[in-house]
């Protein structure tokens, strides 16, 4: 019966998911919830008392899949950490449906800021002022690896092959040599 029953709490999150990612917020609601899920509406509400809590759900997997991918990635100390952390995003998002609708939502199930989307962009930062070199304009750079994370992040969803490896390696290619270059003499850090 347990299993019954958590396959039933999987099923519902992953209908969440799945009409999150693939279309809006506002298409995630009870009737197209349990219908995806197959479930009736009190299967539903015997898991969660709301839809707001299997949204709140939905992020708290996301969460957990996208840092555990942004731990693994910053885990080593080298300054090309945003490049491979934003082309491993950009996989993930390609082909995972959990991350995509995440991204797009808030710790309380809304779509309003800050979002996981938000948390993400502030580590991607915090972890990129952390390896520029002293005597470069940190900061600038740091906020072009936000920009740059952000803007495929957010491209791939009208047009997924912003998400490909190719074209993040590329941009990449060309910020990287900015970040991890020696130090102007005589330049002052941000």
């Amino acid at each position: 019966m347990q299993k019954r029953a958590q396959t039933s709490r999987q099923a519902l999150v992953s209908a969440a998911m799945e009409l999150i990612a693939t279309r809006r917020l506002a298409d995630a609601g009870l009737v197209n919830i349990c219908n995806a899920a197959g479930v009736t509406r009190g299967a539903l509400y015997h898991h969660f008392r709301s839809i707001a809590e299997l949204v709140c759900e939905v992020h708290a997997q996301a969460r957990d899949q996208v840092f555990a991918l942004a731990d693994e990635t910053f885990a080593e100390p080298s300054a090309d950490a945003s490049a491979r952390f934003s082309v491993a995003l950009g996989k993930a998002l390609a082909s995972d449906q959990l991350m995509r609708a995440g991204l797009r939502l808030a710790p309380d199930g809304t779509e309003d800021p800050p979002r996981l989307r938000e948390e993400v962009l502030d580590r991607v930062r915090a972890e990129t002022l952390a390896r520029v070199p002293a005597g470069l304009d940190r900061a600038v750079l740091a906020d072009l690896a936000v920009v740059v994370v952000a803007g495929l992040e957010s491209l791939g969803y009208a047009d997924p092959a912003w998400w490909g490896e190719e074209r993040a390696e590329r941009i990449w290619d060309v910020l990287l040599p900015l970040v991890v270059r020696e130090s102007p003499v005589g330049a002052a850090g941000v």
